[in-house]
């Protein structure tokens, strides 16, 4: 095929070698890659089939020096310990608060109000591994987690942040379902690794060389799969595309972006080896510019960087924002001071001379602002967000973090003709009253419906998935079963809306993704069709392949000045959010506790006999757990019947002809004679 080229040859590509004692060695030198010509097919730029996904950390088990995640993206998938003691996953250090020692002024440092930090470096990293999972609807899997051990039923799920997400068989399910394109982003983060038990590290806590060694991976993938193939042009993607394979785009996201080496020297030569995307910036200040605020876990590692405290706001509690430079904008909101520096600004402008693109999603809000002018001074130069959260239709304590994209962020996005990757959340959003699709199940496809149809309708802003597997962050939660349904909210809301699901559908697609939620990249493509399923318009995001394709297209080719005025955005629609505190007061107590009455069926966990359709719950006390259990064969569903002996309580299959019985309602004939089913 005209313009075909595979990246490398398995004799060319040599794994990355460590001295012992987890010492850190140099990549083997590597000859540059050569970029395709376009052919003729790829000139007419047909339009590609197939959805893009933006934010993947295919190769993250090797981020945090290789010390957190559980499960290779090759091979085959196996069970872990659970979380033992001494495990190998899933844990931080024991003493990190000594890592706060490193600080002098560390003593005066208040955290007993934020629960995180002061699980994390309190009490210590035995507690702190439990904490770190766990938020509304879920225990998550870190820390102990001997419930979580099974792969395939047990992890991953939804909830998922310390095993894979990635396998290799799942990123082809998701080929299979449609996308056609992968943004894989090579990432590791120098404080989580630091954070993690020395004896899980398998070299030293280096950002760079964790990226090294995914670089490498993502090559060797490459190599060893006809299906796949890294895209070093806009015009090499659509080839593979439309040869049926994955374009899969290389990206660098790490706070220490080239360590501290000549980062024009290490800007050609990722680039020679096939990395056409950066983030300039991303949890923490660096060299390059501001970072965006959000997680008090980053506030805690760029203290480390500077202990620094700044009084001016407070990000990290009301009071105070722990190792940024804060200051207080127009609107009352904290916010970083920094924005590019004078090598970030050398830096884009370099990438825009390679025709990379540049991904601002970390990038905070006065650096974003600098980017654009940078943009506009080079004829509109497009930018990206890989991941985002759409500022005005997120929940309000979400809404507060500088890291979520407002719209006039997204007038940047599309007026330069840059593309925005939708995280597939976990998260409460308000309801966007124009989506069509009812806001019933929080933190499920109803939740992402909100935001997807408010960047369609109201921001009217080129869209793909941001998903951010493997990115240590929760995703889309199911509509069904006990494992997390619609709770982003409180129990008693999560009750009720899940059993809503149920009686008013759409009804279940029939794949893991029901009760699982976005548990694994396999699934992305189930998520898209439950979208569809709710009510939202998705037609756009089927096709976002060669939305991206275009804007690389763009960054690649001459541009002519802005790509669209953005004069019709429009952020109204979105609901007033109601607190959960207002909502939750809505259902009736008992022993203390809010429940949504007959919100349960027979054999689901229950607490009150009030819970249950059928009236009747195994738990005996307020402190105690049990199960919905049937009286009658009404309480059971079309089929079934009410067990007794044995069974009692517990609605049972009807039985076919010949099977033994004592009851005509055991029988699917209605009929019992001598012992057996008529």
């Amino acid at each position: 095929m005209p313009g075909y080229h595979r990246l490398a040859r398995p004799g060319v590509l040599a794994a990355l070698s460590f001295t012992l004692g987890l010492g850190c060695g140099p990549v083997e030198e590597e000859p540059p890659l050569p970029v395709p010509e376009p052919s003729a097919e790829a000139s007419q730029a047909l339009a590609v089939p197939g959805f893009a996904e933006l934010h993947h950390h295919m190769f993250a088990e090797e981020a945090f020096g290789g010390g957190w995640f559980h499960g290779s993206h090759l091979g085959s998938l196996t069970s872990c310990d659970g979380g033992l003691p001494e495990s190998d996953h899933a844990r931080v250090r024991m003493d990190l608060s000594n890592l706060l020692d490193l600080c002098p002024n560390s003593g005066g440092v208040d955290l007993s109000g934020v629960p995180l930090l002061s699980q994390l470096f309190g009490i210590g990293g035995a507690v702190g591994s439990e904490f770190i999972g766990k938020i509304e609807g879920t225990e998550g899997d870190t820390g102990l987690h001997l419930g979580r051990a099974t792969v395939h039923t047990q992890w991953p799920r939804w909830d998922t942040i310390a095993h894979q997400q990635s396998w290799e068989g799942w990123l082809r399910q998701a080929h299979q379902g449609g996308m056609s394109l992968v943004m894989v982003s090579l990432v590791s983060n120098e404080f989580l690794c630091k954070a993690l038990p020395y004896q899980n590290l398998k070299r030293p806590c280096d950002e760079m060389a964790d990226v090294e060694v995914q670089l490498q991976m993502a090559r060797t993938f490459d190599a060893n799969n006809d299906w796949v193939e890294i895209a070093l042009s806009p015009s090499h993607a659509r080839n593979i595309i439309n040869s049926g394979r994955l374009a899969m785009v290389l990206s660098i996201e790490a706070s220490k972006l080239f360590g501290t080496k000549d980062w024009r020297t290490e800007l050609d030569r990722l680039y020679a080896l096939g990395v056409r995307s950066l983030q300039p910036v991303h949890q923490l200040d660096n060299r390059f510019g501001g970072a965006a605020l959000h997680n008090p876990i980053f506030q805690a590692a760029q203290f480390l960087e500077n202990c620094y405290v700044d009084y001016d706001c407070g990000v990290t509690t009301d009071s105070f924002t722990l190792g940024f430079d804060v200051y207080r904008d127009a609107a009352g909101n904290c916010r970083n001071t920094k924005g590019l520096t004078a090598d970030g600004r050398a830096l884009l402008q370099a990438m825009m001379a390679r025709g990379m693109l540049i991904d601002v999603a970390h990038l905070s809000e006065k650096g974003l602002h600098e980017a654009y002018a940078l943009s506009q001074a080079n004829a509109y130069y497009p930018l990206v967000i890989s991941h985002g959260h759409f500022r005005e239709v997120m929940n309000p304590e979400l809404a507060d973090d500088e890291k979520t994209t407002p719209s006039w962020a997204v007038r940047y996005l599309r007026q330069t003709g840059g593309i925005f990757g939708l995280r597939t959340a976990h998260d409460e959003t308000r309801a966007y009253t124009r989506s069509g699709v009812a806001n019933s199940c929080q933190g499920s496809t109803r939740s992402l419906a909100q935001a997807y149809e408010y960047g369609r309708q109201g921001l009217k802003v080129p869209m793909a998935f941001g998903a951010d597997l493997n990115g240590f962050i929760q995703q889309t939660r199911p509509r069904f079963g006990d494992h997390g349904a619609c709770s982003a909210g409180f129990k008693a809301e999560a009750d009720a809306q899940a059993r809503q699901q149920t009686v008013g559908g759409p009804a279940r697609l029939g794949t893991s993704f029901d009760e699982f939620g976005l548990a694994h990249v396999g699934l992305l493509p189930d998520l898209l069709t439950d979208l569809g399923r709710v009510g939202a318009n998705t037609t756009a995001l089927a096709g976002s392949s060669e939305t991206f394709l275009r804007v690389w297209e763009r960054a690649a080719g001459p541009r002519s000045g802005m790509a669209d005025a953005a004069a019709d955005i429009d952020t109204s629609g979105v609901a007033p959010y109601v607190s959960k505190a207002t909502r939750e007061a809505q259902y009736p107590v008992l022993c203390g506790e809010h429940y949504a009455p007959d919100s349960k069926v027979v054999g689901q966990e229950c607490r009150f006999d009030q819970e249950c359709i059928s009236d009747t719950c195994t738990a005996d006390g307020c402190d105690a757990v049990g199960v919905c259990a049937c009286d009658s064969d009404s309480d059971c569903a079309t089929g079934q019947y009410c067990g007794y002996a044995l069974n009692e309580g517990k609605c049972q299959n009807k039985k076919p002809k010949g099977a033994s019985c004592l009851y005509g309602r055991e029988c699917l004939s209605g009929s019992c004679s001598w012992l057996s089913c008529r």
